[in-house]
Parts: structure tokens; sequence; C-alpha cells
């Protein structure tokens, strides 16, 4: 566990994969030749995780959990820790309804960043990193660079990604998430997909036949 991830919850007994899930881990696990079984433990620890979410409301690995998946795998359980405390998109603590993922590397960070983590800061009342709201909807995480640089600044919401942000735009997302409404992600500014500002400057139309 990171240290700057704090222990104040009580970890899960055990944990076993739902008839659902157990589907998935199949089909991962057929992927691979017999004895490197163990090249699919990334997508079983996601599926770990989409579980806990889905059952919880919190999206995160339990150590049962990855006791459970180096079992599956003939795995060492300490090479799943390895590898599920390496990737940031594995929660080693219960997070909000709502993971607030700030991208605040240097494109994000050109284009406001700083305010987008403001303003969040300011809604939800978190102070620090990886801590959860009073009200248990929120965690912020800081991450590294999530690839969508050209509509900078992000503010990625659980698996979507929330593009053109400023402060206010983020404060009316975060509101609107707290009354249960979430809405569409994309372009905060209407942008067409990564297109510039003001839209498309070529292919503009169809050549005629």
């Amino acid at each position: 566990m990171a240290a700057h991830q704090k222990q104040d919850f009580i970890q899960p007994a055990s944990f076993a994969f739902d008839a659902d899930s157990m589907v998935q881990v199949d089909k991962h696990i057929a992927k691979y030749p017999a004895g490197r079984q163990a090249s699919a433990v990334l997508p079983l620890l996601d599926l770990a995780q989409r579980q806990m979410g889905r059952i919880t409301g919190s999206a995160w690995v339990s150590i049962a959990a990855m006791d459970e998946i180096g079992r599956i795998l003939d795995m060492p359980p300490i090479r799943v820790y390895e590898v599920a405390t390496f990737y940031l998109m594995f929660n080693m603590a219960p997070v909000g309804k709502f993971h607030l993922q700030l991208c605040t590397t240097t494109p994000c960070w050109l284009r406001g960043s700083d305010d987008i983590v403001q303003a969040c800061r300011d809604v939800t009342g978190i102070k620090g990193w990886k801590e959860n709201s009073a009200d248990g909807l929120f965690t912020m995480t800081e991450v590294e660079c999530v690839g969508a640089c050209v509509n900078a600044p992000i503010l990625q919401v659980n698996d979507d990604f929330y593009e053109d942000m400023d402060s206010e735009r983020t404060k009316a997302l975060l509101e609107s998430l707290k009354r249960g409404v979430v809405p569409k992600f994309g372009s905060m500014t209407g942008r067409q997909t990564s297109a510039p500002d003001g839209g498309p400057t070529t292919l503009l139309f169809e050549k005629a036949e």
C-alpha cells in the first residue's frame, strides 16, 4: 500500500468472483497458453475492482481479492500486489461513488488544471489527494497524462472523460453529480471530437460524384 493512502478502513475477510465475473475470468485466462495464465492478472484485477463497485458502490481492490486472483492464476500473492500497486487505475482503498481523476501534467497544467483542482476542492471539501468527501460521494486522485491532451484540461470521472474544462464547468458538473444527474461526457465546449475550437477547417463537404 502506498505511503500516502490512509489505512482507516476494514479489509474484507474474503472475496470471490460472482457468476458474471467468472465468465469473464475464464475468457481472459483462455487467451494465454498453459503455464502463462499469470498474464491475465491485469484484466482480473479490473474485474475484481468493477465487481466491488457494482456490489458495494465503491470500486476498489481488496487484499482478499488480490489473494483470490493469485490463487486462481497460481501466482504468489506478492506478485499480484506488485502489479496492483504499480498501476494508478487500481484503487487500494475504498473510493467514492464518483472518482475524480485529475490530470495535472504539462498539457493540462498549461490549460488551467490548477483551476480544475481548486474547483473540485471547493465543491467537495476534499483537502488532499486520495481522500474521500465527507458525504462519501467523491474521491480526488492526481493522475498522470490520460492521453487526451488536445482537449485539455481533462477531468476523468470514473471511466468518463470530461474535456475542455474550466472552473465554472467543473463546479457545474460536480453539483449535477451531487443531484444524481450524470451529464454527457466529452467536450464541455461542444468541440467536435478533437477538432479545433470553432469547428473543423478541412473536409467540410463531400466531393460531388
